[in-house]
């Protein structure tokens, strides 16, 4: 298992190829990729600011790999999340996942996602031409991570 918080930007193909090399038991790689967008909820995005709480993101985005690896069958998984400040195109996280089969690697990457937007420690500030907000959550993330309660 793989977990980072970094400035950097990350390659998907490097980290891809990094996780399936020298496996032949890997059946299936799932990913996301988001990206950060030039306009939300009607404004424009000049840029994104992150901000996390070290130790414990990381300990939080472990624990949430941890969960998947408890609900399906998880060979491996690579979390990046970004922080610092970004450009509208430019990467802001990666979740992939490897298994023996694809549903189990789409489930476990879908929910890794919906929980990373509900419950790791990060803090968005976008830069408008109207200046600068915090980014609230979302309602619709909280439901997306509803449907993954036991």
């Amino acid at each position: 298992m793989k977990v980072s918080v970094q400035a950097e930007d990350f390659d998907l193909g490097a980290e891809c190829a990094a996780m399936a090399r020298g496996r032949s038991d890997i059946g299936a790689l799932a990913s996301f990729v988001g990206l950060v967008r030039d306009t939300n909820d009607g404004a424009g995005v000049v840029k994104l600011a992150l901000e996390h709480y070290p130790g414990m993101t990381e300990k939080s985005l472990a624990a949430i790999v941890e969960e998947a690896r408890g609900r399906w069958n998880v060979m491996d998984a690579t979390v990046i999340h970004r922080i610092g400040e970004l450009q509208p195109g430019d990467n802001i996280v990666l979740v992939i996942v490897a298994s023996t089969h694809r549903g189990d690697a789409f489930a476990a990457c879908e929910f890794i996602m919906d929980y990373l937007k509900t419950h790791a420690p990060f803090w968005k500030k976008e830069e408008t031409p109207q200046g600068g907000r915090w980014v609230d959550a979302r309602e619709s993330d909280d439901e997306s991570a509803a449907r993954w309660k036991a």
